[in-house]
Parts: C-alpha cells; structure tokens; sequence
C-alpha cells in the first residue's frame, strides 16, 4: 500500500514527510502539490513535472500544464493544444485538441475546430465534435450545449434530456445544477425541475455541489441548504457557511461561528470567531486569535494555541506555529516543524 505523504516547507521551499515526521523527500522545490492518485506536480522553469512518492521526476516531457490523473490518465497542455498522458508519464493522446477534460466513465469532452465531442482513452472519437460545449458523463449522462439550449446526452450521443436552460452541469447522483442568467438551480435526472434557476454564484462557496446530499445556497444576503431530495430543510438565514461533514457545517451569524445539524438545528453553539469543517472526528475552531480543534459535543479536544489550523488528513493536520508550519497528531503532539 502507498505511503501517505504530507507537504512540508523549509525556507520557502516544498517537499514531503510520512506520516511520523520522517523527511521521504527533502525541500526543493519552489511549488509542489499535494499527492493526488499517486503523484505531485512540481514547477521547473515555467513547466509542470511529475513527482512520484519515491521523488523520482518524470521529465520524458515537460508541459505548461498537467492535470490530475483520472483514470489512469492526464490531461496535459503545451502551446495551445491539449492531449493526454499516461502514468508513466508517456504521451498517450497525442496534443493535438483546443480544449480538453478529464476521463470520467471511460470518456473525455474534447475540442476540436470549436466544436466538443468525447474520445476513448484510445484516443479515438466514439461521439463526434458537434456541441458548443460539453462536460463529463456521470451515471451514464454528460451535460451538453448546442445553439438550441442545454441538455444530457447518453453515451452514443443522443439527447436523454433538452432543457430550456444556458447551461446544464454533470450529475450528482441524481441531481444536476442548471444555469439561466448567472443563477443556479436543480434538476432530477428524471427531467423534473427541482429548483428554479434563483440562487447567486458565489466566490469562495461550492456553487452547487452537493457534500453528504447539501449544497449551500445564498439568497439576499444570506446562506442556507438545499438538500439532493429537492427541499430546503435550512432556509437562508446565516451570515456565512461551510460544506456539511461528518454531519455538520460550520455557520456563521457575522459575529460568531457554531455549528448545524442538516434539519438546520444547532448542533454546537455560536461561540467561535471562526470555524472550519469536521473531518476524522475533529474540526478546527478559532476562540479569540487561537486556533484548536473541538469535538462533535463543542468541547475542545485541542486546546486553541496555533496561529491557524487546517482539517484533520490521514491522522495529521497542518497548524500554524509562531508564522511556521507544523503538524499535530490528534493527540495535538507535533510530530514535525518547520525550522526557524
């Protein structure tokens, strides 16, 4: 089983530690990722490289981008064009496209003279281009625009679902976002309007996108959840709002934080001046200008002492400690620091 690896910095420059402190590949680099399906992405002279676990460098060819493999394959950049990448870092569809996406369910949308369709990991057409634009198949549909509105397709092409809308967006389970005018609503797969287009695009928010089956919305000036079975157990009525997880979000009333169960009720009392999202059993919290993590119950389990702290991963977070980086285990033992 692959080691897990967190990025650590040592005077301005980024590497990898497991998950006991030990150092597995040292501070080198200027800009490096966070390991995703078993590789980093490292900047060298203008141009990404892979970085494997071991710190091995995939330099067969450089790109001005690379993407996150999906299936086994990447989407890479150079120029103006688009191909694909295999983890082996060899080109596997050549750069040839003007746009290109990630493989989902065995298919990737494509652009070719300004029209999109969806290749095999072959590389071959299996949908030709003839859509204004298109994105990634989710249960068996992709959503697809064409001069005539919005729709799903299935996978030899042909229209499940036309909607009078600007813009359709991949399936969550059952339920997909639909756009008219810069306002976001929700539709069943079956075709029946969940939600009107109403809710505002927010910076900084998830716009849309389902966590544990609540989205955020915002109306006026406030925020509250829609659920994927299509109603609204928590009206808008918060100053702010995080993504549900492990049950809770993190909502604000614009002068404390506390936390809301999914029926909207309070969960842990607004008592925080910030707060981030549970995860392992934990979640970060600011009282006063500290940093610490509580409990489901709201009772401190690390007491607030960092000058910022990130989510609990894979049994570590990342805390801030007199303006360096650290990391705690949930015991709040640091187990590494970035040297003054």
């Amino acid at each position: 089983m692959e080691q897990q690896l967190f990025k650590i910095r040592e005077r301005g420059k980024y590497g990898f530690m497991n998950r006991i402190g030990e150092v597995v590949i040292e501070p080198q680099y200027f800009e490096a990722d966070e390991f995703y399906c078993g590789f980093s992405r490292i900047r060298m002279n203008d141009r990404l490289v892979l970085l494997d676990p071991v710190g091995r460098l995939y330099l067969k060819s450089l790109f001005s981008y690379i993407g996150y493999f999906e299936e086994d394959l990447a989407r890479v950049q150079l120029v103006q064009r688009w191909g694909y990448i295999d983890n082996k870092g060899n080109v596997a569809i050549k750069v040839q496209f003007e746009e290109a996406s990630d493989f989902s369910e065995g298919l990737a949308a494509v652009q070719m003279e300004k029209q999109y369709g969806y290749i095999r990991p072959q590389g071959d057409w299996t949908i030709a281009p003839q859509f204004d634009w298109a994105g990634d198949f989710k249960g068996g549909m992709a959503p697809v625009t064409a001069s005539a509105g919005c729709g799903y397709i299935d996978t030899e092409g042909a229209f499940c679902l036309e909607l009078p809308y600007d813009r359709c967006l991949p399936f969550q389970n059952k339920v997909a976002v639909v756009v008219t005018h810069r306002k976001w609503g929700l539709i069943h797969r079956s075709g029946k309007v969940l939600f009107e287009p109403q809710f505002d695009f927010v910076p900084g928010t998830s716009n849309g996108d389902f966590f544990e089956g609540m989205a955020i919305v915002k109306s006026g000036n406030q925020f509250g959840f829609i659920s994927d079975a299509g109603d609204f157990p928590v009206a808008p009525r918060f100053f702010s709002a995080g993504d549900f997880s492990e049950g809770l979000a993190p909502v604000g009333d614009g002068k404390t934080f506390g936390f809301i169960r999914k029926d909207g009720q309070a969960a842990i009392p607004f008592s925080f001046q910030d707060a981030g999202l549970f995860a392992e059993g934990l979640a970060p919290v600011r009282a006063g200008t500290r940093w610490g993590f509580i409990l489901p119950d709201g009772a401190f389990s690390i007491s607030p002492q960092f000058d910022w702290a990130m989510p609990f991963r894979n049994g570590l977070a990342r805390v801030g400690i007199s303006g360096y980086w650290a990391y705690i285990n949930q015991e709040g033992t640091v187990i590494w620091q970035e040297k003054p």
